[in-house]
């Protein structure tokens, strides 16, 4: 049951989304596995309008902050509140304590916001004063950053950017695409469209999670993501290239993230087992962020996802 309505967003997410169904993929993964996403592309790409037909299709609320340089960390956990009637502080939530969060454009808030959020997504908690409130079960934070104009971001620190699942690219569409959102944007009617009448259930959806959980993985599999990571680590033993291009491996919560996702993945393509095909679907999203490159290979401009793709083809597969 919880297969067939994943199915059914999915369809909806692409009716609502023309032409990025990597991007819809992606959301449903970190769905399931309980994870936040980073979301990184021009403006106009449908970021924004992606995370609210996800918010419309699962059963729970949807607030979106937008970040600016003078934003506050009370702007998102909520502050104390005086109420003088009584002689008391009364605690008001804020944006946090909604179920899905879209943080757009992340890299305009200072440290001191950034730290907040920070604590929301790895403690799922917020700290104001002397208390601390638990944050509700189903949180999710999507984040988006624009990665055309720089001026005025503050850098989002490594710590921050270990705790998203996965980081997505996502382009512009193709000219076919491109028509058929003229064509929505007008109101018409697509063939294949489909109206998503009946939103997930918060139970179905963590049942689904624990479902992902019990994906079968054979110890080979495990085996190759394990070795993976730690390719991004040992870089020099595969390659003299990597070597001299990779600063910094990634740490074991990417070994977690690859293998949730990768789960994910075979279970919303209906099938009770991971495959290695899986695991390399995933392997770019879930790393692209956790790796840090040498000023050498910037100089020699050489990407994350050249640096990812080198240790796909080097690492032996099952």
């Amino acid at each position: 049951m919880a297969a067939e309505q994943f199915q059914a967003l999915r369809t909806y997410l692409n009716s609502q989304v023309l032409g990025q169904t990597e991007f819809t993929e992606s959301l449903l993964i970190a769905v399931l596995a309980d994870g936040h996403l980073l979301v990184e592309g021009p403006p106009g790409l449908a970021k924004t309008r992606a995370v609210n037909a996800l918010a419309q299709g699962i059963e729970g609320s949807f607030h979106r902050v937008q970040f600016t340089p003078d934003l506050l960390p009370a702007d998102l956990t909520g502050t104390d509140i005086f109420r003088p009637e009584q002689g008391t502080f009364e605690f008001q939530q804020g944006p946090l304590f909604h179920h899905v969060i879209l943080a757009d454009e992340i890299n305009r808030a200072p440290a001191k916001v950034q730290s907040a959020l920070l604590e929301a997504m790895a403690e799922r908690q917020i700290t104001v004063g002397q208390k601390s409130y638990p944050l509700p079960e189903l949180f999710m934070v999507l984040a988006t950053q624009n990665p055309l104009e720089q001026e005025g971001t503050y850098p989002l620190p490594e710590a921050q950017l270990d705790r998203f699942l996965m980081h997505i690219n996502i382009d512009y569409p193709n000219a076919a695409t491109e028509l058929d959102i003229l064509r929505l944007t007008r109101g018409e009617e697509l063939h294949g469209s489909e109206t998503m009448l009946q939103p997930l259930k918060q139970a179905d959806l963590f049942a689904a999670r624990k479902a992902v959980l019990e994906i079968y993985m054979d110890e080979a599999v495990e085996n190759y993501l394990v070795q993976l990571v730690i390719a991004t680590r040992t870089a020099a033993a595969y390659s003299d290239d990597l070597g001299r291009w990779l600063s910094y491996g990634a740490s074991p919560r990417a070994t977690i993230a690859l293998d949730r996702c990768a789960r994910a993945r075979a279970w919303l393509d209906g099938r009770d087992f991971v495959t290695p095909e899986d695991i390399q679907a995933v392997f770019p999203n879930v790393l692209r962020h956790r790796i840090i490159l040498s000023y050498q290979a910037e100089a020699d401009g050489i990407t994350a996802d050249a640096v990812l793709q080198k240790i796909l083809s080097l690492v032996p597969a099952p």
